[in-house]
């Protein structure tokens, strides 16, 4: 048994690498996964922090080539798609991650706008604070509803828990019309922001500033995404995923499904809301006109065109579906046409989305497959060596 170990390695090495050199050549960027699995930390760490000086100087060089003016401004534009960006980051926990079809997660959206405009707004009647408290403040109210929504609903599956997100934002939007507190179409003006004042007496924040705006909601996605990130190399992360692909088969090898998902629901809407009070902040004004099933529909859209379950994906299908619009402006009404043809042309030739989940989701998972063919192999070697100096002895005459 001890001969055959090392030819059963060597084969099972030989086959694991001709399936990942398969599925390099079949996925979108396959190979550069492997180049980046196979790269030194310091080199991805350097590489990282170029990708994050070029995404903070975006704005300021405002690049000819994807420029949203003279129609839009390009910083504004900028944080738009940072905004939808961090909506498709939390809309990814729920759909991507614990396979959660959520319609109506503009209900949280709504709830962080309004978590910002009512206590920073002159027009609120509520104590006013600081904006800045207002983004975790929104966070937590919104988990408070994300939990709310998800404990009597989250024991429904498919079609079933997609209608009744749906309604339920259909509710959120039918109480900010109807509740007097609320303002419906009337609204909320001059909602908060940041402080700071720049050296002519204007607030750095100011709704015509996109640059700082950008840059702040471009810190608050990787705080999240470092965060998020930890919780899907997690025992959390790996029952989201068995939930995704056979919740009946998570269930009975032991995981608390119910547990899980309403975590998944919880920070999905906490996520939303957070990105809410941004989108608040910015541009100053929130009424009931703003969350829209229609806008809903789009987030789902970022999460399915970027990638189920990958959050660079995620980031991609956001920032696309809030930059095509801006860009070309005199198609922007045909914007949902746009959207609905390029989701076909996927479902039909990339159903996986632009960026493909990932196959491992353990920390080090590839290093530590690899010590342990390491570990194995140097055993059986050993083995072997022993079993060779027992047979040599053998043979050795006694003096």
């Amino acid at each position: 048994m001890s001969e055959q170990t090392p030819v059963r390695t060597t084969r099972a090495v030989q086959l694991t690498e001709s399936r990942e050199a398969l599925g390099g050549r079949k996925q979108f960027l396959g190979g550069w996964r492997r180049r980046w699995n196979r790269m030194a930390r310091w080199q991805q760490w350097l590489f990282l922090i170029i990708v994050l000086a070029a995404v903070y100087y975006l704005p300021v060089a405002n690049p000819w080539l994807i420029t949203t003016e003279p129609g839009n401004d390009f910083p504004i534009a900028c944080f738009q798609m940072a905004v939808y960006a961090l909506v498709a980051v939390g809309l990814n926990v729920v759909v991507g991650f614990a396979g959660l079809l959520d319609l109506g997660y503009i209900a949280f959206f709504a709830i962080g706008s309004y978590t910002a405009a009512f206590f920073t707004s002159p027009d609120s009647s509520l104590i006013h604070i600081p904006y800045l408290w207002t983004l975790p403040l929104a966070l937590g109210i919104a988990m408070l509803f994300g939990v709310a929504l998800g404990l009597p609903t989250l024991r429904l599956r498919g079609d079933y828990l997609a209608i009744v997100t749906l309604g339920f934002g259909e509710i959120i939007r039918i109480l900010a019309t109807i509740i007097p507190a609320a303002r419906g179409q009337v609204g909320f003006k001059e909602v908060g922001h940041p402080p700071g004042t720049a050296s002519d007496g204007q607030p750095i924040f100011s709704v015509s500033n996109g640059v700082p705006w950008y840059w702040l909601a471009v810190t608050v996605i990787i705080v999240i995404l470092l965060l998020v990130g930890n919780l899907e190399r997690s025992r959390v992360g790996r029952a989201w995923i068995a939930i995704r692909e056979d919740e009946d088969a998570a269930e009975i090898m032991g995981v608390p499904t119910f547990k899980f998902k309403l975590w998944a629901f919880a920070i999905g809407a906490g996520v939303g809301g957070l990105s809410g009070a941004l989108f608040a902040g910015q541009v100053g004004f929130v009424n009931n006109q703003k969350f829209d099933v229609a806008t809903s529909m789009l987030f789902v859209a970022a999460v399915v065109l970027g990638g189920s379950g990958n959050k660079v994906g995620a980031i991609l299908g956001g920032a696309i579906v809030a930059y095509i619009p801006l860009r070309f402006t005199a198609i922007a009404d045909y914007k949902y046409l746009i959207f609905g043809i390029i989701l076909i042309v996927l479902m039909i030739f990339r159903p996986q989305g632009l960026v493909a989940a990932k196959a491992h989701l353990l920390t080090y998972s590839r290093l530590a497959l690899d010590k342990v063919s390491e570990f194995r192999a140097a055993r059986v070697a050993s083995e072997q060596e022993k079993a060779a100096a027992a047979e040599a002895a053998k043979g050795v005459p006694n003096e």
